[in-house]
């Protein structure tokens, strides 16, 4: 196991580092030898469901905490919903937070999103992505920021876990997951992608030198830098 991306990559000759950042992606038919994947609106479109739960936890505190505390969660897509609730509790509210007051925010915030999730749509594109993934035989990867058990869980209920070799959540950061993942299983990057829909996606990506799709709503409103692909489907199988 390695502790960064670069772990992985520093470890080759420069010349093919060089090389591997400045591959062409795999289009059309061409095989993936692993894929990545974000789930919360990537696999399923359950973004609003946990932007729904952030407000109601905070409602007792105001409408002016609701909106910063949704603005931000926007905002920092793929990041532990605890590293979130330290930030709300010390840079907002301005208060400590406990551990024990941070299980039990943890645990209210699952109850309020657990059945909505179960219940929600895929995003336009991921079902066929995956099925396409299992018939072709390419190993695809859960790399994610909600807890990982609780992750599992849902994959499991939503029997998705056939589509996927190893689901990851929090509290390990994704650019560490996913060097891991490349570093076991014999993965060279650029013959990767990780699909995403947020900046933490796009950072994991771009630390381990592995192509990214960025799935958004709006193709013309991207929060991501100029030049990243992105589409408002999971298309992995496209013509360049």
């Amino acid at each position: 196991m390695v502790d960064k991306c670069v772990g992985v990559l520093e470890v080759l000759p420069l010349e093919l580092r060089v090389c591997i950042h400045n591959m062409p992606r795999l289009t059309g038919v061409e095989m993936y030898t692993g894929v990545f994947f974000d789930f919360d609106g990537v696999i399923l479109d359950s973004v609003d469901i946990k932007t729904q739960a952030f407000a109601a936890l905070f409602e007792p505190y105001g409408q002016e905490v609701q909106r910063l505390v949704v603005e931000y969660h926007l905002a920092h897509g793929g990041v532990s919903r605890f590293e979130k609730f330290k930030y709300f509790f010390n840079i907002i509210l301005q208060q400590e937070l406990s551990e024990v007051a941070a299980q039990y925010l943890g645990e209210r915030f699952n109850s309020l999103v657990f059945e909505g999730i179960l219940a929600a749509p895929f995003v336009p594109g991921a079902l066929e992505s995956l099925e396409a993934l299992r018939d072709r035989g390419i190993p695809a990867f859960v790399v994610s920021g909600t807890p990982e058990d609780e992750l599992r869980e849902i994959v499991k209920q939503r029997e998705l876990d056939g589509f996927f070799r190893e689901v990851h959540g929090s509290p390990r950061l994704k650019d560490v997951i996913v060097g891991d993942v490349l570093l076991r299983y014999g993965l060279r990057p650029y013959e990767c992608i990780l699909v995403g829909d947020a900046m933490t996606d796009y950072v994991a990506a771009k630390a381990c030198s592995v192509p990214f799709l960025g799935i958004v709503k709006d193709a013309h409103s991207s929060p991501f830098p100029t030049g990243t692909r992105v589409s408002e489907v999971v298309d992995l199988f496209y013509d360049a």
